[in-house]
């Protein structure tokens, strides 16, 4: 009878609700730990720098492709001598999201080298850096990305866009590159 009397006020425990608040306030805390965790990581440089280098020199012409080429993730693997998407063991390899994180920093690179260029006297430069660059844009927007430091990453990509494009436009504005009907003409004349 004891035990029907402690029943009948409530049906269902409280207890078992202060669990399971206990069980999503620990696991909260344990989300925030790894969140700082993985932001220090970031914070701590670009890990994928040999990955940016060779895409950098592949396109600056190296590797035996044509100047402003861009290689795949097995070329850099395979470059690099180390594996590419490995899953079925535990080694240390290139994922897809290290050469999608490189991709960005060639990217901010090319941005930097667009201006460069134009300092140099380089006037050409600027424009197939905006091709390239608007081509890996258009890629990006294709992919479905996680709310993560790619996603994040990759939305800077507009923003390397716009400073490239800028820089075009002022050579146009200026007459330091030939306006589109004038290049069709001089191909027609060669």
């Amino acid at each position: 009878m004891a035990a029907a009397e402690n029943a009948a006020p409530g049906m269902v425990d409280p207890a078992i609700f202060e669990r399971l608040q206990q069980n999503i306030d620990d696991d909260a805390h344990v989300r925030e730990e790894l969140r700082d965790i993985l932001q220090k990581l970031e914070r701590q440089g670009n890990k994928n720098l040999p990955v940016t280098i060779v895409l950098f020199c592949v396109w600056l012409g190296g590797g035996g492709k044509p100047q402003g080429s861009l290689p795949t993730i097995e070329e850099v693997g395979s470059t690099l001598n180390v594996p590419t998407n490995v899953k079925d063991r535990d080694t240390f390899h290139i994922t897809t999201e290290e050469y999608l994180h490189a991709l960005i920093s060639l990217i901010e690179e090319l941005a930097r080298l667009a201006v460069n260029s134009v300092t140099l006297g380089d006037y050409q430069r600027p424009l197939q850096i905006s091709k390239f660059v608007k081509d890996i844009h258009a890629g990006f927007q294709i992919l479905n990305l996680k709310n993560d430091s790619l996603r994040r990453r990759s939305d800077s990509i507009k923003y390397n866009v716009k400073k490239i494009e800028d820089v075009v436009y002022d050579l146009s504005l200026r007459n330091l590159v030939p306006k589109p009907q004038e290049s069709e003409k001089r191909a027609r004349l060669d």
